[in-house]
Protein backbone atom coordinates (compact mmCIF):
# COMPACT_ATOMS: atom_id res chain seq x y z
CA UNK A 1 0.00 0.00 0.00
CA UNK A 2 2.73 2.52 1.25
CA UNK A 3 4.53 2.04 -2.35
CA UNK A 4 0.98 2.74 -4.44
CA UNK A 5 0.44 5.41 -2.43
CA UNK A 6 3.64 7.07 -3.16
CA UNK A 7 2.67 6.40 -7.38
CA UNK A 8 -0.42 8.19 -6.81
CA UNK A 9 -1.12 12.19 -7.92
CA UNK A 10 -1.63 14.53 -4.86
CA UNK A 11 -5.42 14.89 -5.33
CA UNK A 12 -6.12 10.85 -5.29
CA UNK A 13 -4.04 10.57 -1.88
CA UNK A 14 -6.97 12.88 -0.70
CA UNK A 15 -8.93 9.79 -0.91
CA UNK A 16 -9.78 8.88 2.40
CA UNK A 17 -8.34 5.19 1.73
CA UNK A 18 -5.29 6.64 2.59
CA UNK A 19 -5.99 9.07 4.91
CA UNK A 20 -2.88 8.43 7.46
CA UNK A 21 -4.40 6.54 10.83
CA UNK A 22 -2.02 5.74 13.91
CA UNK A 23 -3.67 2.95 15.51
CA UNK A 24 -3.10 0.76 18.96
CA UNK A 25 -2.55 -2.90 19.02
CA UNK A 26 -1.75 -5.49 21.42
CA UNK A 27 1.87 -7.14 20.36
CA UNK A 28 0.05 -10.66 19.38
CA UNK A 29 -1.10 -8.82 17.27
CA UNK A 30 1.84 -7.36 15.74
CA UNK A 31 3.69 -9.02 12.14
CA UNK A 32 6.34 -8.44 9.11
CA UNK A 33 5.27 -4.95 7.17
CA UNK A 34 3.43 -3.45 9.76
CA UNK A 35 5.26 -0.14 10.24
CA UNK A 36 5.62 0.87 14.57
CA UNK A 37 4.73 4.21 15.29
CA UNK A 38 5.48 4.33 18.82
CA UNK A 39 7.17 1.29 20.75
CA UNK A 40 4.11 2.25 24.02
CA UNK A 41 6.73 2.69 26.46
CA UNK A 42 9.21 5.44 27.86
CA UNK A 43 12.23 5.70 26.26
CA UNK A 44 14.65 4.47 28.57
CA UNK A 45 12.70 0.96 28.93
CA UNK A 46 13.16 -0.42 25.66
CA UNK A 47 16.78 -0.84 23.40
CA UNK A 48 15.81 0.38 19.73
CA UNK A 49 17.50 2.76 18.27
CA UNK A 50 14.31 4.17 17.10
CA UNK A 51 10.79 4.37 18.18
CA UNK A 52 9.13 4.65 14.86
CA UNK A 53 10.87 1.86 12.31
CA UNK A 54 9.14 -0.94 9.72
CA UNK A 55 8.95 -4.37 11.41
CA UNK A 56 10.75 -6.67 8.30
CA UNK A 57 11.06 -9.83 10.33
CA UNK A 58 9.67 -11.97 13.03
CA UNK A 59 13.53 -11.49 14.99
CA UNK A 60 12.29 -7.61 15.54
CA UNK A 61 9.22 -8.75 16.94
CA UNK A 62 10.28 -11.13 18.96
CA UNK A 63 12.51 -8.30 20.24
CA UNK A 64 9.39 -6.22 21.08
CA UNK A 65 7.83 -8.60 23.12
CA UNK A 66 11.03 -9.73 25.25
CA UNK A 67 11.61 -6.12 25.45
CA UNK A 68 8.40 -6.35 27.95
CA UNK A 69 6.61 -4.28 25.74
CA UNK A 70 2.44 -5.27 25.39
CA UNK A 71 1.07 -2.60 23.08
CA UNK A 72 2.33 -0.52 20.71
CA UNK A 73 1.25 2.05 17.98
CA UNK A 74 1.74 1.37 14.43
CA UNK A 75 0.79 3.88 11.17
CA UNK A 76 -1.08 2.07 8.43
CA UNK A 77 -0.39 4.78 6.32
CA UNK A 78 3.30 3.34 6.01
CA UNK A 79 2.66 -0.48 6.40
CA UNK A 80 -0.02 -3.31 6.89
CA UNK A 81 -3.64 -2.15 9.07
CA UNK A 82 -5.10 -4.01 11.88
CA UNK A 83 -8.78 -3.60 11.22
CA UNK A 84 -11.06 -3.27 14.45
CA UNK A 85 -7.82 -1.71 16.06
CA UNK A 86 -8.47 1.65 17.93
CA UNK A 87 -6.84 4.66 16.75
CA UNK A 88 -4.56 6.91 18.69
CA UNK A 89 -7.17 9.63 19.40
CA UNK A 90 -9.69 6.93 20.44
CA UNK A 91 -6.93 6.14 23.08
CA UNK A 92 -6.20 9.33 24.07
CA UNK A 93 -9.64 10.51 24.35
CA UNK A 94 -10.35 7.26 26.20
CA UNK A 95 -7.40 7.73 28.69
CA UNK A 96 -7.94 11.38 28.68
CA UNK A 97 -12.03 10.78 29.89
CA UNK A 98 -10.89 8.28 32.77
CA UNK A 99 -8.06 10.92 34.27
CA UNK A 100 -10.96 13.49 34.08
CA UNK A 101 -12.65 11.13 36.40
CA UNK A 102 -10.21 10.99 38.64
CA UNK A 103 -9.57 14.76 38.38
CA UNK A 104 -13.03 15.70 39.87
CA UNK A 105 -13.44 13.03 42.87
CA UNK A 106 -10.18 13.70 44.60
CA UNK A 107 -9.19 16.90 46.81
CA UNK A 108 -5.62 18.25 46.68
CA UNK A 109 -4.16 18.75 50.27
CA UNK A 110 -3.94 22.59 51.37
CA UNK A 111 -0.70 24.89 50.89
CA UNK A 112 1.24 26.69 53.37
CA UNK A 113 2.25 29.38 51.21
CA UNK A 114 1.29 30.00 47.49
CA UNK A 115 4.00 29.50 44.82
CA UNK A 116 4.18 33.09 44.00
CA UNK A 117 5.25 33.45 47.64
CA UNK A 118 7.48 30.28 47.73
CA UNK A 119 8.86 30.54 44.08
CA UNK A 120 11.48 33.05 45.30
CA UNK A 121 12.99 30.79 48.09
CA UNK A 122 12.47 27.57 46.06
CA UNK A 123 14.58 29.14 43.32
CA UNK A 124 17.79 29.63 45.63
CA UNK A 125 17.40 25.70 47.15
CA UNK A 126 17.34 24.53 43.46
CA UNK A 127 20.38 26.35 42.43
CA UNK A 128 21.92 25.14 45.74
CA UNK A 129 20.59 21.28 45.31
CA UNK A 130 22.03 21.86 41.86
CA UNK A 131 25.75 22.48 43.06
CA UNK A 132 26.01 20.05 45.63
CA UNK A 133 24.75 17.05 43.55
CA UNK A 134 26.93 18.27 40.80
CA UNK A 135 29.48 17.66 43.26
CA UNK A 136 28.97 14.76 44.86
CA UNK A 137 28.39 13.00 41.47
CA UNK A 138 31.78 14.33 40.08
CA UNK A 139 33.59 13.01 43.38
CA UNK A 140 32.32 9.68 42.97
CA UNK A 141 33.25 9.70 39.12
CA UNK A 142 37.03 10.26 40.47
CA UNK A 143 36.46 7.18 42.86
CA UNK A 144 35.69 9.41 46.26
CA UNK A 145 33.08 8.71 48.71
CA UNK A 146 29.98 9.71 48.80
CA UNK A 147 29.73 12.44 52.20
CA UNK A 148 26.12 12.51 53.33
CA UNK A 149 26.97 16.06 55.21
CA UNK A 150 26.99 17.22 52.00
CA UNK A 151 23.43 15.58 51.20
CA UNK A 152 21.31 15.66 54.02
CA UNK A 153 21.24 19.48 54.32
CA UNK A 154 20.36 19.88 50.71
CA UNK A 155 17.46 17.27 50.85
CA UNK A 156 16.43 19.31 54.09
CA UNK A 157 15.91 22.41 52.26
CA UNK A 158 14.47 20.87 49.34
CA UNK A 159 12.00 18.80 51.91
CA UNK A 160 11.08 22.55 53.14
CA UNK A 161 10.45 24.09 50.53
CA UNK A 162 8.05 21.47 49.35
CA UNK A 163 6.20 21.66 52.47
CA UNK A 164 5.57 25.49 52.05
CA UNK A 165 4.67 25.11 48.38
CA UNK A 166 5.83 21.93 46.39
CA UNK A 167 4.36 23.42 42.86
CA UNK A 168 7.58 26.47 43.10
CA UNK A 169 9.96 23.83 43.13
CA UNK A 170 8.58 21.25 41.22
CA UNK A 171 7.87 24.14 38.30
CA UNK A 172 11.68 24.85 38.53
CA UNK A 173 12.54 21.47 38.01
CA UNK A 174 11.28 20.66 34.58
CA UNK A 175 13.90 23.24 33.56
CA UNK A 176 17.17 21.75 32.46
CA UNK A 177 19.95 22.59 30.54
CA UNK A 178 20.63 18.80 28.44
CA UNK A 179 24.51 19.14 29.54
CA UNK A 180 23.64 19.25 32.65
CA UNK A 181 20.88 16.57 32.95
CA UNK A 182 22.27 13.97 34.78
CA UNK A 183 23.00 16.64 37.64
CA UNK A 184 19.29 18.54 37.03
CA UNK A 185 17.68 15.06 36.53
CA UNK A 186 18.41 13.70 40.04
CA UNK A 187 17.59 16.75 41.86
CA UNK A 188 14.40 16.82 40.38
CA UNK A 189 13.82 13.11 41.16
CA UNK A 190 14.70 13.57 44.69
CA UNK A 191 12.08 16.85 44.84
CA UNK A 192 9.34 14.47 42.78
CA UNK A 193 9.76 11.80 45.65
CA UNK A 194 9.77 14.20 48.71
CA UNK A 195 6.23 15.33 47.38
CA UNK A 196 4.80 12.03 46.46
CA UNK A 197 5.67 10.91 50.09
CA UNK A 198 4.83 13.84 51.68
CA UNK A 199 0.71 13.43 49.71
CA UNK A 200 0.92 9.04 50.63
CA UNK A 201 1.44 10.52 54.22
CA UNK A 202 4.19 8.76 55.18
CA UNK A 203 6.45 9.89 58.47
CA UNK A 204 9.35 12.85 58.41
CA UNK A 205 11.97 10.09 58.43
CA UNK A 206 10.83 8.14 55.41
CA UNK A 207 10.05 11.45 53.19
CA UNK A 208 13.37 11.99 53.96
CA UNK A 209 15.55 9.26 53.34
CA UNK A 210 13.29 8.55 50.10
CA UNK A 211 14.49 11.98 49.03
CA UNK A 212 18.04 11.02 49.28
CA UNK A 213 17.43 8.07 47.78
CA UNK A 214 15.99 10.07 44.53
CA UNK A 215 18.45 12.26 44.77
CA UNK A 216 21.13 9.85 44.46
CA UNK A 217 19.29 7.45 42.71
CA UNK A 218 21.61 7.88 39.10
CA UNK A 219 24.62 8.15 41.06
CA UNK A 220 25.47 4.77 39.43
CA UNK A 221 25.94 6.34 35.70
CA UNK A 222 29.22 7.86 36.89
CA UNK A 223 30.30 4.43 36.51
CA UNK A 224 29.38 4.30 32.94
CA UNK A 225 31.96 5.13 29.56
CA UNK A 226 31.25 8.88 29.31
CA UNK A 227 31.26 7.68 25.61
CA UNK A 228 27.97 5.97 26.50
CA UNK A 229 26.66 8.23 29.49
CA UNK A 230 26.75 11.19 27.14
CA UNK A 231 26.54 9.88 23.79
CA UNK A 232 24.12 12.54 21.91
CA UNK A 233 21.38 9.82 20.26
CA UNK A 234 19.66 6.94 21.15
CA UNK A 235 22.31 3.35 22.46
CA UNK A 236 23.29 0.21 20.63
CA UNK A 237 22.07 -2.92 21.94
CA UNK A 238 25.34 -3.49 23.72
CA UNK A 239 25.69 0.66 24.95
CA UNK A 240 22.28 -0.19 26.57
CA UNK A 241 23.14 -3.81 28.58
CA UNK A 242 25.99 -1.02 29.79
CA UNK A 243 24.05 1.33 30.82
CA UNK A 244 21.78 -0.83 32.29
CA UNK A 245 24.33 -1.35 34.70
CA UNK A 246 23.87 1.77 36.66
CA UNK A 247 21.01 0.66 38.89
CA UNK A 248 23.41 -2.21 40.58
CA UNK A 249 26.43 -0.05 40.49
CA UNK A 250 23.94 2.75 42.57
CA UNK A 251 22.89 0.02 44.57
CA UNK A 252 26.66 -0.55 45.27
CA UNK A 253 28.12 2.98 45.70
CA UNK A 254 24.83 3.75 48.16
CA UNK A 255 25.63 0.39 50.30
CA UNK A 256 28.74 1.18 50.64
CA UNK A 257 28.27 4.51 51.88
CA UNK A 258 28.62 5.49 55.37
CA UNK A 259 25.25 6.47 57.11
CA UNK A 260 23.21 5.88 54.17
CA UNK A 261 19.65 3.69 55.24
CA UNK A 262 17.98 1.35 53.65
CA UNK A 263 15.16 3.05 52.71
CA UNK A 264 17.33 5.59 50.27
CA UNK A 265 19.13 2.42 48.58
CA UNK A 266 15.77 0.83 47.89
CA UNK A 267 14.31 3.66 45.88
CA UNK A 268 18.25 3.71 44.17
CA UNK A 269 17.97 0.09 43.38
CA UNK A 270 14.75 -0.18 42.01
CA UNK A 271 13.61 2.49 40.17
CA UNK A 272 14.09 0.51 37.23
CA UNK A 273 11.92 -2.36 37.75
CA UNK A 274 8.37 -2.59 36.43
CA UNK A 275 4.82 -3.75 37.97
CA UNK A 276 4.94 -6.38 35.69
CA UNK A 277 8.08 -7.83 35.64
CA UNK A 278 9.91 -6.12 32.29
CA UNK A 279 12.51 -4.20 34.49
CA UNK A 280 15.78 -4.58 35.39
CA UNK A 281 17.69 -5.46 36.71
CA UNK A 282 15.90 -8.19 38.92
CA UNK A 283 12.80 -8.21 37.01
CA UNK A 284 10.83 -7.98 40.42
CA UNK A 285 6.95 -8.33 39.56
CA UNK A 286 4.12 -6.48 41.57
CA UNK A 287 4.56 -6.43 45.34
CA UNK A 288 7.71 -7.99 45.47
CA UNK A 289 8.60 -4.52 43.96
CA UNK A 290 8.73 -1.98 47.93
CA UNK A 291 6.17 0.90 47.32
CA UNK A 292 8.86 3.05 47.70
CA UNK A 293 10.48 1.46 44.19
CA UNK A 294 7.23 1.44 42.54
CA UNK A 295 7.00 5.03 43.37
CA UNK A 296 10.31 5.87 42.49
CA UNK A 297 9.56 3.98 38.76
CA UNK A 298 7.00 6.66 38.06
CA UNK A 299 8.75 9.81 38.85
CA UNK A 300 11.65 8.43 37.08
CA UNK A 301 9.56 8.12 34.23
CA UNK A 302 8.27 11.71 34.48
CA UNK A 303 10.96 13.64 35.01
CA UNK A 304 12.50 11.91 32.01
CA UNK A 305 10.30 12.13 29.24
CA UNK A 306 8.82 15.36 30.27
CA UNK A 307 12.88 16.88 29.97
CA UNK A 308 14.44 17.75 26.34
CA UNK A 309 17.46 15.60 25.37
CA UNK A 310 19.39 15.56 22.26
CA UNK A 311 17.96 12.66 20.53
CA UNK A 312 14.17 13.26 22.68
CA UNK A 313 11.85 16.02 23.19
CA UNK A 314 10.06 16.46 26.31
CA UNK A 315 6.58 16.42 26.54
CA UNK A 316 4.10 18.55 28.33
CA UNK A 317 3.43 17.32 32.08
CA UNK A 318 -0.48 16.89 31.26
CA UNK A 319 0.81 14.74 28.05
CA UNK A 320 3.41 13.15 30.58
CA UNK A 321 0.75 12.21 33.06
CA UNK A 322 -1.39 10.97 30.67
CA UNK A 323 0.74 8.58 28.99
CA UNK A 324 2.12 7.43 32.17
CA UNK A 325 -1.30 6.43 32.93
CA UNK A 326 -2.07 5.05 29.81
CA UNK A 327 1.24 2.57 30.69
CA UNK A 328 0.38 2.00 34.12
CA UNK A 329 -2.11 -1.12 32.17
CA UNK A 330 1.41 -2.93 32.59
CA UNK A 331 4.25 -1.13 33.57
CA UNK A 332 3.16 1.12 36.97
CA UNK A 333 1.00 0.08 40.20
CA UNK A 334 -2.07 1.92 38.73
CA UNK A 335 -2.92 2.87 42.15
CA UNK A 336 0.03 5.01 42.49
CA UNK A 337 -0.12 6.52 39.24
CA UNK A 338 -3.60 7.84 40.32
CA UNK A 339 -2.14 9.38 43.70
CA UNK A 340 1.04 10.93 41.75
CA UNK A 341 -1.37 12.58 39.56
CA UNK A 342 -3.49 13.80 42.55
CA UNK A 343 0.21 15.31 43.56
CA UNK A 344 1.23 17.13 41.25
CA UNK A 345 -1.93 17.67 39.27
CA UNK A 346 -3.57 17.39 35.90
CA UNK A 347 -1.92 20.55 34.76
CA UNK A 348 0.83 21.13 36.99
CA UNK A 349 1.86 24.47 38.22
CA UNK A 350 4.06 26.39 35.52
CA UNK A 351 1.55 24.77 32.77
CA UNK A 352 0.62 26.81 29.88
CA UNK A 353 -2.88 26.97 29.08
CA UNK A 354 -5.62 27.99 26.86
CA UNK A 355 -8.84 28.87 28.52
CA UNK A 356 -11.97 28.90 26.20
CA UNK A 357 -12.30 32.86 26.74
CA UNK A 358 -9.59 33.01 24.54
CA UNK A 359 -6.97 34.03 26.65
CA UNK A 360 -3.59 32.33 27.88
CA UNK A 361 -2.17 31.80 31.26
CA UNK A 362 0.27 29.82 33.72
CA UNK A 363 -1.10 27.59 36.30
CA UNK A 364 -0.20 29.11 39.32
CA UNK A 365 -2.06 26.68 42.14
CA UNK A 366 -3.53 23.47 42.62
CA UNK A 367 -7.75 23.61 43.39
CA UNK A 368 -8.19 22.23 46.73
CA UNK A 369 -11.80 20.86 45.07
CA UNK A 370 -11.47 19.64 41.70
CA UNK A 371 -7.75 18.98 39.74
CA UNK A 372 -9.79 20.22 36.33
CA UNK A 373 -10.35 24.12 38.05
CA UNK A 374 -6.88 25.43 39.03
CA UNK A 375 -5.99 28.60 39.72
CA UNK A 376 -4.52 30.34 36.64
CA UNK A 377 -2.61 34.03 35.91
CA UNK A 378 -3.78 34.74 32.44
CA UNK A 379 -1.47 37.36 30.80
CA UNK A 380 -2.30 37.27 26.90
CA UNK A 381 -5.00 37.12 24.40
CA UNK A 382 -5.09 35.01 21.43
CA UNK A 383 -8.49 37.01 20.12
CA UNK A 384 -6.42 40.05 19.93
CA UNK A 385 -2.89 38.45 19.90
CA UNK A 386 -1.67 40.92 22.69
CA UNK A 387 -0.34 40.89 26.33
CA UNK A 388 -2.99 42.04 28.71
CA UNK A 389 -2.57 43.02 31.94
CA UNK A 390 -1.57 39.77 34.76
CA UNK A 391 -4.89 38.49 36.57
CA UNK A 392 -5.35 35.57 38.30
CA UNK A 393 -8.65 33.69 37.78
CA UNK A 394 -9.50 30.91 40.02
CA UNK A 395 -11.12 28.63 37.91
CA UNK A 396 -13.20 26.89 40.76
CA UNK A 397 -15.24 30.10 41.32
CA UNK A 398 -18.25 31.10 39.63
CA UNK A 399 -19.29 33.96 37.54
CA UNK A 400 -18.87 37.02 39.40
CA UNK A 401 -16.45 35.67 41.73
CA UNK A 402 -13.26 35.57 39.53
CA UNK A 403 -13.97 32.50 37.72
CA UNK A 404 -16.60 31.55 35.04
CA UNK A 405 -13.79 29.95 32.45
CA UNK A 406 -12.06 26.70 31.86
CA UNK A 407 -9.18 24.87 30.36
CA UNK A 408 -9.68 23.83 26.72
CA UNK A 409 -6.05 22.52 26.21
CA UNK A 410 -2.43 22.62 27.69
CA UNK A 411 -0.19 24.57 25.28
CA UNK A 412 3.63 24.87 24.06
CA UNK A 413 5.27 27.72 25.54
CA UNK A 414 7.89 27.30 21.76
CA UNK A 415 4.15 27.77 19.76
CA UNK A 416 3.51 30.95 21.34
CA UNK A 417 6.67 31.84 21.85
CA UNK A 418 6.03 32.76 25.54
CA UNK A 419 8.14 31.86 29.20
CA UNK A 420 5.41 31.29 31.43
CA UNK A 421 7.56 30.67 33.77
CA UNK A 422 7.91 34.73 34.30
CA UNK A 423 4.42 34.78 35.30
CA UNK A 424 4.52 32.94 38.20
Amino acid sequence: MWRRWQRLPADQKKHPEFVQMIKKIPVEMLKVGMYIHDLGSDWMSHPFLRNKFPVRADEEVQKIVSSGIHEVYIDTDKGLDAAHAQTEEEVKHEVEAQMMKIAEQEIVPARRFTAAEEYGRAKQVHSEANLIVRGILNDVRLGQQVHMEKVEPVVEKVTESILRNAGALLSLSRIKNKDDYTFMHSVSVGALMVTFCKAMGMSKEVIHHAGIGGMLHDIGKMKIPDNILNKPGRLTDDEFKVMKCHVVESKQILTQTDGITETAVMVAAQHHERHDGSGYPEGLKGEAISQLGQMAAIVDVYDAITSDRCYHKGMTPTDALRKIFEWSKFHFNPVLVQAFMRTIGIYPVGTLVLLESGRLGVVVEQSETNLLQPKVKVFYSTKSQTYIPPQEVDLSRAMGKGGADKIVSHELAEKWKIDPMRFL
